[in-house]
């Protein structure tokens, strides 16, 4: 071999030969302004949308200038303010989440007892094709009267209406997810002997979690707009309830800036919601496992 790494008795053109500059290693970040480095920053490419979507809301206020039917953000401000100081909203708030949070636990417990009865079983998997056919496309609002009528004027009624919301979108999902687990990963569970939930627990779900938690993405934001609206009905039908009922409240009321207090609150909690909690644990799990790639 030559010194250039090529077979003795090859002929190298010496007039082709250069030597090359070393690699500059340094980090080509340093070389960028420290506002594109921001910049990068997701969070503060979405601060800076809400912050353009609020002075859009003001001027547009503004050019209104009837605060019955647009009230300013400055007045929607202070509104949201009294609400929290006077412990008001924090009540709805309680109120609306702990329904919420009953519904959706129940509704994604069913999709997952569903979805692993339709890997297990032909039975099942004709269950769950059958069912979703069925329910998916109702809306979930429209159970409300059934639900009335069946629980009465409790909590029961809206869980009843947030379990459907819920559970046909998540299992969907669920199912996808299990259907796309590779055969190589599914008969290494069958040679170490596992079956029933113990295939499902140890193979199945980590396999398929990123489909698994986009359906508890898509199961929280039709939860949760279900539960404002239900409750819009609900608060109107038994004189109590969360944030929908609020809302619905000081619009009677012609309190148009409680209204838009309440609806801040509502895309808040979504918000946090989406951008903390769903995205927190799909970063510390498919992406930090290499299950998914960061887009």
């Amino acid at each position: 071999m030559t010194q250039h790494g090529l077979p003795s008795g090859v002929g190298i053109r010496r007039d082709r030969v250069f030597d090359l500059p070393p690699v500059d290693t340094r980090d080509l970040l340093a070389d960028r302004h420290w506002w594109q480095r921001v910049w990068d920053q997701g969070a503060v490419r979405k601060a800076v949308i809400l912050v353009a979507l609020v002075l859009l809301w003001e001027a547009a206020a503004r050019y209104q200038a009837n605060p019955l039917l647009l009230p300013s953000a400055g007045d929607t401000a202070s509104a949201l303010w009294n609400g929290l100081a006077s412990g008001v909203l924090f009540s709805r708030i309680n109120a609306s989440l702990s329904v919420l949070l009953k519904g959706y636990a129940l509704g994604a417990l069913l999709a997952l007892a569903l979805t692993t009865l339709a890997v297990s079983t032909r039975i099942g998997r004709d269950l769950l094709s059958t069912l979703t056919s069925m329910f998916s496309p109702l809306p979930a609002i429209a159970l409300l009267p059934l639900a009335l009528l069946w629980f009465g004027l409790g909590e029961a009624s809206l869980i009843f209406v947030l379990v459907h919301s819920v559970l046909w979108a998540m299992a969907v999902n669920i199912h996808q997810g299990f259907q796309g687990v590779s055969e190589t990963l599914r008969m290494a569970g069958r040679n170490y002997g596992l079956r029933g939930l113990r295939y499902v627990a140890f193979i199945l779900i980590p396999a398929a979690l990123p489909s698994l938690l986009a359906g508890l993405r898509i199961g929280w934001a039709f939860a949760w707009r279900t539960l404002i609206a239900a409750e819009l009905v609900f608060g109107a039908s038994s004189g109590q309830g969360g944030l929908g009922w609020y809302i619905f409240q000081n619009r009677n009321e012609l309190y148009t800036d409680n209204v838009f207090a309440g609806l801040v609150v509502v895309i808040l909690i979504g918000l946090l919601v989406e951008n903390l909690f769903f995205d927190t644990v799909e970063r510390v799990t498919v992406r930090r496992w290499g299950i998914q790639t960061s887009s």
